[in-house]
């Protein structure tokens, strides 16, 4: 207990940091709590390092308290807003993007099927394409393959 009592302010840094690394590095700022106790145990551990704070456990106690609330408070939109964020442009990438020739008509209702990498996929199409016709798939949405004739 004297370890603690002569570095308080130390131990209370350390504590801050590691509860942000946890926060970060673990849980990827999916909580916020590590993130604003963190603060509040670095900004508390600073203040009594610098001197603005006395070196105490009430003193750490009450201040952890009062900084946590006020990070919660001031920070809690931003870091809302940033987490809703959400990226609506198509994301591309190599599934699917194949070219087959089709054995039924295919049109928007998606009465058309092909096998692809062991799933029977429902072929729809802005517009109507005849049986035969080789395709491409320019649009995947779960369990259907949308695509045009070439």
């Amino acid at each position: 207990m004297a370890f603690l009592d002569t570095y308080l302010a130390e131990t209370l840094m350390i504590l801050g940091v590691l509860a942000l690394i946890i926060e970060v590095a673990v849980l990827g700022m999916s909580t916020y709590v590590l993130l604003f106790l963190g603060l509040s145990l670095f900004a508390s551990g600073l203040l009594m390092n610098i001197g603005l704070l006395d070196s105490n456990y009430t003193t750490a106690l009450w201040s952890n308290i009062v900084f946590t609330l006020g990070f919660a408070v001031v920070l809690w939109q931003p870091l809302k807003r940033l987490q809703d964020k959400t990226d609506t442009k198509p994301l591309h990438n190599d599934f699917a993007d194949i070219t087959f020739v089709i054995n039924s008509d295919v049109d928007d209702r998606g009465l058309t099927t092909h096998p692809y990498s062991g799933i029977q996929w429902q072929l729809k199409s802005h517009t109507p394409i005849a049986a035969g016709s080789t395709v491409k798939v320019t649009e995947k949405q779960v369990g259907v393959l949308w695509v045009e004739a070439i």
